[in-house]
C-alpha cells in the first residue's frame, strides 16, 4: 500500500551567525507548534551539569562517533575545540516517517553536508537587520572576551556571504514578524 504523502514529515533546518537570535526563534516556535521535533545533537564532549543524555545531546566517545561518520550514520557533523558535534540520521528518519516536522538548528558548514546528504530539506537562512545590530546583540551578551566577539563577527562576515545558497531567508529584526515568517514557511500558519 502506497503511503500517503501528508503521512510523512518534513525537514527544515535553521541557520545562520552566531548572535542573530536562532536559538530564541527555535524556542518561540517550539512552544507554538509542540509537534515540531527538534533534532538532537551528538557530540564527544563531556555531559556539562544538568544535561541530559538523549535530550540535551547523545554522549559519544570517540570511537563510537567516528563509527557513526564512516557508516553514514550522522547527517551532518564536525569538530570544534576537539570535540565533534554532528546529527544522527536515525533519529531524524524515524520522526519523518512518523509524519512529524523536524527542525534542525546547526550551522553552515553542518547545513552545506545536509544539503549534499538529505537534499529534499527545505534550508532557511536567518540574518540579521543589520551587521551593526548583530555586532550589538553579540556585545550585549556580556558573555564573550573581546577576541572571541572579534572571532564571532569575522565568521559572521563569512556566513552573510552564504545567504544565496538557501532556499529563504528571514530577516531577524522583529521576533514576531520571524516567527510568523518561519511558520508561514514551515507551513503552520
Amino acid at each position: 500500500m502506497a503511503e500517503e504523502p501528508s503521512s510523512s514529515g518534513r525537514l527544515f533546518l535553521i541557520t545562520g551567525p552566531s548572535g542573530v537570535g536562532k536559538g530564541t526563534l527555535v524556542t518561540a516556535l517550539l512552544e507554538r507548534h509542540p509537534e515540531i521535533w527538534l533534532s538532537i545533537s551528538a557530540t564527544t564532549r563531556s555531559p556539562r551539569s544538568g544535561e541530559v543524555e538523549g535530550t540535551s545531546y547523545f554522549f559519544l566517545n570517540r570511537a563510537d562517533f567516528d563509527a557513526k561518520v564512516s557508516q553514514g550514520g550522522l547527517l551532518e557533523w564536525a569538530e570544534f575545540a576537539g570535540n565533534c558535534y554532528g546529527t544522527p540520521r536515525e533519529p531524524v528518519e524515524a520522526q519523518l516517517q512518523a509524519g512529524r516536522p523536524v527542525l534542525l538548528e546547526i550551522e553552515l558548514e553542518g547545513a552545506r553536508q545536509v544539503r549534499r546528504s538529505f537534499p529534499s530539506g527545505f534550508q532557511i537562512f536567518i540574518k540579521p537587520p543589520s551587521f551593526e545590530e548583530l555586532e550589538r546583540r553579540i556585545r550585549g551578551r556580556g558573555t564573550d572576551s573581546e577576541e572571541a566577539i572579534v572571532r564571532r563577527l569575522e565568521r559572521a562576515r563569512v556566513e552573510l556571504q552564504a545567504e544565496s545558497e538557501f532556499d529563504a531567508v528571514i530577516v531577524n529584526g522583529d521576533l514576531t514578524v520571524a516567527l510568523q515568517q518561519l511558520e508561514q514557511l514551515m507551513g503552520l500558519g
